[in-house]
């Protein structure tokens, strides 16, 4: 009796996720819709990640040809010639017949190249191809988010260069502190970035190929090809330089490691924290009014009050940096499930997370960048906080000057501590102005202290300035003497 192929339910079709959206009927990805930049878009699409494969199969039928395998110069440049011209429509018609990826692009390639198709894929298995992908791709979109964070930290520099002499009143426990000045806040700021750029430059400088190292890492299938360790060793050292490393990892089994997916990726998470960390200190300083984010002349901030100047860019920097401080965790999980010499419950976890953490970290130095060029310093605002704080501030100093000037220490700071509460109460139980300094002043156990030199906020800041300037000068302008380099387009900046 004839077997009666049954038509596989749609859901159950690998493909049923992949037909071409026709008008606003299928999920969009808002991270390509609305955050990501082009070029990081275009580093995780298919066809980079598919002509990438087609990279390493050339590689790999290169370095078997100089072995001496029997593979013809005609085949490799048959390859070579067809490597990105991929049918992705016969690729997928492969994938629903073979369920498997990288055997479906195989078959493709083999179409586009047929004198080749019989050495094509010689010796290798799927991650062999998938996991150099990985590396390469990884490599590359560190390259890129560098250059955007060099392009932050240039910004921020000048931003921290221009106010390293403002005072402003610092804040502890988000309660009034001692002083420090607008531009060494910022500085603050460049150094997480400024460690976020060597991070990522260690990264990819760091990374190496996973090399040609079989099914479960042996190496068996191309001792069997070639017939001694030495010949194989020379095969995966002219493969890795084919493609651009100057090494591969010294042990593996079917992959590489999947801890260096969680180095990278927790990289590119403390990138978010740090961001999130800015784009909040910002929002706390636009309430008091201090600075603003950029704000365009036809900016709506609110639909219902018409006055708000909310700071959505901040904002949207940090709804984008939680989601990838959640993506790191995916990663570490990944690595703890890996059993023995490799399990698939990886792929389809680093297809989702891989691209989208960096496609978000694109999207957060896009942002900070704009962010950033366009701040606003309110310094009228800053010195208002200051003069009504520096009175509590300015007592130890007022304290010390008028001792060394004949005073009695204890009797003078009972005095100060009994006017501090006084003015204390005026001011949080009336609403009226701090007017400690008039009591202080009024108190003839104070009449020698040099009055305008105890209000001057620039006495307070202590080295602030010139810690800005000495970090600027020893750590940020060598960075960016190192790696300059073409100023790279922005991204999409929608709310």
């Amino acid at each position: 009796m004839a077997q009666v192929r049954r038509k596989p339910h749609p859901l159950s079709h690998p493909q049923h996720t992949r037909r071409p959206p026709s008008g606003h009927d299928r999920y969009e990805h808002p991270l390509a819709a609305r955050y990501a930049s082009d070029e990081m878009m275009r580093l995780w699409s298919p066809q980079v990640r598919c002509s990438t494969w087609r990279r390493i199969w050339v590689a790999l039928a290169e370095s078997e040809h100089e072995a001496g395998l029997p593979i013809t110069t005609a085949q490799v440049r048959a390859l070579r010639r067809a490597a990105d011209q991929i049918d992705f429509r016969a690729a997928a018609a492969y994938e629903h017949e073979l369920r498997h990826d990288v055997m479906a692009h195989i078959r493709a390639f083999g179409d586009a190249a047929p004198v080749a198709r019989g050495i094509l894929h010689l010796g290798a298995t799927s991650m062999d191809v998938v996991d150099n992908a990985d590396l390469i791709l990884m490599r590359q979109a560190l390259h890129l988010l560098r250059q955007r964070l060099i392009a932050v930290v240039r910004t921020l520099a000048q931003f921290c260069r221009r106010y390293a002499d403002l005072p402003a009143l610092g804040f502890t426990h988000l309660q009034p502190a001692q002083l420090t000045t607008v531009g060494k806040r910022g500085c603050l700021w460049l150094a997480d970035l400024v460690a976020d750029v060597e991070r990522c430059a260690a990264l990819e400088a760091g990374l190496k190929c996973r090399g040609l190292r079989g099914a479960t890492g042996t190496q068996a299938s191309f001792l069997k090809l070639l017939g001694s360790a030495a010949k194989v060793r020379r095969l995966e050292q002219s493969f890795a330089r084919k493609l651009g490393f100057d090494g591969c990892y010294p042990v593996c089994g079917q992959t590489y490691s999947r801890k260096v997916d969680v180095e990278v990726i927790a990289a590119l998470a403390s990138f978010a924290a740090g961001v999130q960390k800015i784009c909040n200190d910002i929002r706390v300083l636009a309430l008091l009014k201090e600075l603003d984010e950029p704000f365009e002349e036809s900016q709506v901030g609110s639909s219902a009050m018409p006055y708000k100047r909310n700071p959505m860019r901040c904002e949207r920097a940090t709804g984008l940096a939680r989601y990838l401080v959640s993506l790191a965790s995916s990663p570490l999980m990944t690595l703890g499930a890996q059993a023995l010499e490799r399990t698939l419950d990886d792929s389809s976890n680093k297809r989702l997370v891989i691209p989208e953490a960096f496609l978000t970290a694109d999207a957060l130095a896009v942002l900070l960048h704009n962010i950033l060029d366009g701040l606003v310093v309110y310094p009228a605002t800053i010195a208002a906080r200051l003069e009504a704080e520096l009175p509590f501030i300015a007592t130890e100093e007022i304290l010390l000057e008028a001792a060394a000037r004949g005073g009695d220490r204890q009797e003078l700071h009972e005095r100060i501590r009994r006017h501090a509460q006084l003015a204390g109460q005026q001011v949080k139980q009336h609403g009226k102005p701090n007017d400690l300094l008039v009591r202080l002043r009024a108190d003839p156990a104070f009449s020698k202290v040099n009055w305008s030199r105890a209000l001057d906020p620039r006495h307070y800041v202590g080295l602030a300035a010139e810690q800005t300037r000495t970090y600027l000068r020893t750590r940020v302008r060598p960075l960016l003497a190192r790696t300059k380099g073409p100023r790279l387009a922005g991204g999409v900046l929608r709310v």
